[in-house]
């Protein structure tokens, strides 16, 4: 992904291809409201605060978006 000097990498998702797999970033010096950033592998970004991904943390731990995830 292009463009992502000075954010802290969290996760990868996949990672056992070279096809560009989604990145989860923190921008530490960006504005509080986007400051989490969620890459996919067609170069789109969406960013949110950290607010809204703990809401999303919390909601994939009690079992919300499980059903979503089909093998």
């Amino acid at each position: 992904m292009s463009g992502i000097t000075g954010l802290e990498p969290l996760a990868t998702f996949c990672g056992e291809c070279d096809c560009g797999c989604p990145h989860l970033f923190v921008d530490p010096s960006a504005p509080a409201e986007c400051r989490v950033l969620l890459s996919d592998d067609f170069g789109q970004r969406v960013e949110m605060s950290a607010v809204q991904f703990a809401s999303l943390v919390q909601e994939a731990k009690a079992g919300k978006l499980d059903g979503t995830a089909t093998t």
